[in-house]
């Protein structure tokens, strides 16, 4: 693959006002667009924000996947030829979900449902998404989405890296007493699995919940490409190839020190995990 240039918009939401929402979500997809972005990702409910204090106001807030937020996204995507990657909530049946919608040119590629929930803002209220893990082929590489608290578990990241994903998008609402995750757990996960990782927080503050900015675009070798300076509204920009995700072996010193995290894994020796 070539080099291609992606963009994380740390957003401040609006709690509940998904119109408001939509049209700066589009404003900033444009203004990414315009600096050279063809990958863009934004924050978990980056639609509908975040702290709700009931499923009453959770479900007020959610659209259908397919609906007219994605339709919007796939309208921006087709005129600007990029990809965006975004949090919402998700109305399924009687169910909310926390999810993670990715669209492109081409129109709707696929959603996300978190999988694991914090007892925390809107994942109180929401439903646990089922998985499977998938993984996107798309122009801009392979594609693996995670939300927020699924970072903690190695095991989602690690799904995602033996299906190919090239980047773990991670939109992220991290707040004060998150800081472990953007300062250790991100780098980690691009580390141990030698993939990128775009984590995108939001700014700002929701119903007294204060955000901690700290978005980050990660190499495989840990190393931050880009990282917010401010815990307010702004875009970071990086340009990478993500085919260097598929060089897992890590060559030091040619016959001498040579490592592979992904070849070099024993599971006959991890079936604790799925006891």
């Amino acid at each position: 693959m070539s080099e291609i240039t992606v963009a994380g918009i740390q957003l401040d939401t609006k709690l509940g006002k998904t119109s408001e929402n939509r049209e700066r979500i589009l404003e900033f997809t444009s203004q990414a667009a315009d600096r050279g972005a063809q990958l863009v990702a934004f924050p978990e409910c980056a639609l509908s924000g975040y702290v709700f204090e009931t499923l009453e106001e959770a479900r007020e807030s959610s659209e259908t996947v397919p609906g007219p937020f994605t339709a919007a996204l796939e309208q921006i995507c087709r005129q600007r030829g990029v990809h965006v990657v975004a949090g919402m909530l998700e109305a399924l049946g009687d169910c909310v979900y926390n999810s993670a919608v990715l669209c492109g040119p081409a129109g709707l590629v696929g959603v996300y449902r978190k999988t694991h929930l914090p007892f925390l803002g809107v994942d109180r209220l929401t439903t646990l998404g089922p998985g499977p893990y998938e993984v996107f082929d798309t122009p801009v590489g392979r594609l693996g989405m995670l939300i927020c608290y699924d970072l903690r578990f190695p095991e989602a990241s690690r799904c995602l890296t033996l299906l190919g994903a090239d980047i773990l998008i991670l939109p992220t609402n991290w707040p004060i007493g998150s800081d472990a995750s953007p300062e250790y757990t991100a780098p980690a996960r691009a580390v141990e699995n030698r993939i990128f990782v775009v984590a995108v927080n939001r700014a700002g503050v929701e119903n007294g919940v204060s955000f901690i900015g700290k978005s980050q675009i990660v190499e495989p070798s840990g190393k931050r490409l880009a990282t917010a300076s401010t815990t307010g509204e702004e875009m970071i920009l990086a340009r990478f190839d993500p085919a260097r995700a598929r060089e897992k072996r890590l060559v030091i010193t040619p016959g001498v020190f040579e490592i592979d995290t992904v070849g070099d894994r024993r599971p006959e020796l991890y079936r604790k995990l799925t006891d």
